[in-house]
């Protein structure tokens, strides 16, 4: 009998269901190769530092509409970034996050030293405030790195540096900034810093979550306050924002100033439930699209068509096979977005896209993204993103429930490592069967949570997950070997920060916890390859391009210049491999790695240097190129004029250097 048309789809539908089926029951790598892998690995666990005096709290106080799920309310809030605060060329200082107190705290890494006294760079706030997250970076462009401290009930602040140089750290360095009128009251998740409109300057993401204005913290407020208006569908969250650097200024009273250019934002993306932001350059352009990574509905990738002055951010969607289920195609799914990291995992000189969602066995089941570039970048302006799920070839769709993702070369052996934070709240009571009948209900019965399950202290979803280390196998296949290496316990995490803090050529990390210790961990690898680490500096007055062996910090510089957000680097390998990275301003959930670039080289390498072919803007917003020869380890880089190579201004982004 021949099948009809809908019949047809259905087969071919189930096909490949079973497909997928299969391959996410590939045997398990072998015992021997396990071990092999995870004995490249080893770190060394501490706290991050606390602050003494102050006394540890559970969850938050709510809304008394939103009592019944107080535990669900104050389920994030934990962050970690580290960064060089001191300018001394070491990323070993440390803002986190910490829940427990409601405070930033800024801190010496563990194992660096005792430079200082941790401090809490936030007060104590008032009611229905609470911190959410900390990036670092050069805010008003005067060539100190300064802090931003985004919340829960009003707009982030920066914090200023406005002292010289010095080892010794105090709150007193810092001056509050405002960087919207702080009467508003905003509920941001995520942010980010790039060049969106590509004039040079660095711009502020903002992936807000509950509708501005909410009263989500106001244990006195009346009414009721409103949740999602869909578990797949939503839109009703708050305003996702993007902030044009427009001036500022240092000295004993900083400034900075931007200006909200959201408008340029579709619908869906300016009122999804954003929990993740990223912002990497996809096309080779210099100019950085943009992924918002939504709860509740699908994630939303735009491709950066922008002018000085004028953003322009087009939607961009993946293509749908008939054997593909739509929730696993890029910008329409309907998973619960949570964290998004870029690495090129194909080597084909394209950044792909590591996404978390809600992975776990027996609880809920959707996927983690690994979106892996098809090599036709073009297809952006066409409105396509050529990017397609491999997350169940790779070994990476299931953990558990995701939060940030991090992809890292933590052995230097020139494969990348990928580290996921899990967990959502811990407690005696499971609470997925009640979590599962809201989910499946009428999408109108969510907005008022005497609707929803009870998840309260004491109740439990996903709360004895370990983080996972997943390493690359001979297979091509991720193999999560966390047990093995000394991250195995259960944690309920949030974010995840990398760096080489002790300056030694591999990547540490730090983890922040909820309602627990956040932990730092040192690369302890007993054989790592060669390394080769940049420091790219843009000079923020005219300065000539300068190649310096080691690590030089912008305190040391003789000119004044700040990280080179959005710079790209391509090491070109003997054999024609080549590896790529851009300068991160701060992409995932609630972490912030370093600005500096990190490659391994492997621990074969034969030749006594490797290429490196680099492309930036400087603070005009022109394009620069160079390439030169580097020999492993730190080097710093200013990128001053560099006239031994052009190339086009993309985005009307003004005249060639010539």
């Amino acid at each position: 009998m021949k099948a009809s048309g809908p019949q047809l789809v259905r087969w071919v539908a189930l096909a490949g269901m079973v497909a997928l089926y299969a391959a996410a029951r590939l045997p398990e790598t072998d015992g021997g190769e396990r071990r092999a892998l995870a004995a490249r690995f080893a770190f060394r666990a501490s706290p991050l530092p606390e602050l003494p005096g102050l006394s540890a709290a559970g969850v938050r106080e709510v809304h008394p509409s939103l009592d019944r799920i107080s535990a669900w309310i104050s389920s994030v809030g934990a962050a970690v970034a580290l960064g060089d605060l001191d300018g001394d060329g070491l990323a070993a200082e440390v803002c986190h996050v910490d829940p427990r107190f409601d405070r930033a705290i800024v801190s010496p890494a563990p194992g660096t030293g005792r430079r200082f006294a941790p401090f809490a760079l936030t007060p104590e706030l008032p009611p229905g405030v609470a911190p959410m997250g900390c990036l670092t970076g050069d805010l008003n462009e005067d060539g100190r790195n300064d802090l931003l401290v985004y919340h829960w009930g009003r707009p982030p602040v920066a914090y200023l540096r406005r002292t010289p140089p010095s080892y010794r750290l105090a709150a007193a360095d810092y001056l509050p900034v405002d960087v919207a009128p702080p009467g508003e009251r905003w509920y941001t998740n995520a942010a980010t810093r790039a060049d969106v409109d590509g004039d040079g300057r660095v711009d502020l993401v903002v992936g807000n979550y509950f509708p501005d204005g909410a009263r989500i913290l106001d244990a006195g407020g009346a009414g009721r306050e409103s949740m999602q208006s869909s578990m797949s569908r939503a839109y009703n969250g708050g305003r996702n924002r993007v902030l044009l650097w427009q001036a500022g200024r240092g000295g004993e009273r900083p400034s900075v100033r931007y200006r909200d250019a959201a408008a340029g934002l579709d619908a869906d993306t300016l009122h999804g439930w954003a929990l993740a932001v990223g912002a990497a350059d996809l096309d080779g352009d210099l100019l950085p699209e943009l992924y918002f990574g939504h709860d509740f509905g699908p994630d939303r990738l735009l491709h950066n068509r922008s002018r000085p002055g004028r953003p322009a951010l087009a939607v961009v969607e993946g293509r749908r096979g008939p054997a593909t289920p739509a929730s696993k195609v890029l910008g329409r799914d309907s998973f619960k977005g949570m964290g998004v990291d870029f690495a090129d995992l194909n080597d084909d000189g394209l950044l792909d896209i590591y996404v978390s969602n809600i992975a776990e066995e027996w609880a809920l089941e959707e996927s983690h993204f690994v979106f892996v570039s098809g090599g036709r970048a073009d297809r952006l302006r066409a409105g396509r993103a050529d990017w397609t799920d491999e997350s169940e070839a790779l070994g990476l769709s299931r953990s558990g429930w995701g939060w940030e993702t991090r992809f890292a070369d933590f052995d230097a052996d020139g494969v990348t490592e990928a580290v996921q934070a899990t967990g959502f709240v811990r407690g005696r009571v499971d609470r997925w069967p009640e979590l599962h009948e809201i989910a499946m209900g009428n999408d109108l019965l969510l907005a008022d949570t005497r609707n929803w399950p009870r998840i309260r202290p004491g109740d439990d979803l996903s709360g004895r997950l370990p983080n996972p280390f997943f390493v690359r196998a001979l297979s091509g296949r991720f193999v999560d070997v966390a047990s093995e290496v000394g991250l195995g316990l259960p944690q309920v995490s949030r974010g995840i920060a990398v760096a080489d803090v002790d300056g030694d050529g591999d990547l540490d990390m730090a983890v922040a916890n909820q309602w627990e210790p956040s932990m730092f961990y040192e690369n302890r690898a007993p054989n790592p390859g060669r390394h080769l680490s940049l420091h790219l500096h843009l000079p923020l007055t005219p300065a000539p391009f300068r190649v310096e062996p080691g690590r030089r910090g912008w305190a040391s510089s003789p000119v004044s210049v700040r990280p080179a957000i959005g710079a790209a680097a391509e090491v070109r390998l003997p054999g024609g491999r080549r590896l790529v990275a851009q300068v991160d301003g701060g992409n995932g959930h609630s972490g912030t790695r370093s600005p500096e670039l990190h490659f391994g080289l492997g621990r074969r390498l034969d030749a006594p240097d490797v290429e490196v072919a680099l492309r930036w803007r400087d603070t005009a917003g022109r394009i620069h190129a160079r390439t030169v020869r580097l020999a492993p380890g730190w080097h710093t880089v200013t990128l001053g004029s560099a006239p031994e190579t052009a190339v086009p201004a993309a985005g009307g982004a003004g005249e060639v250097v010539r």
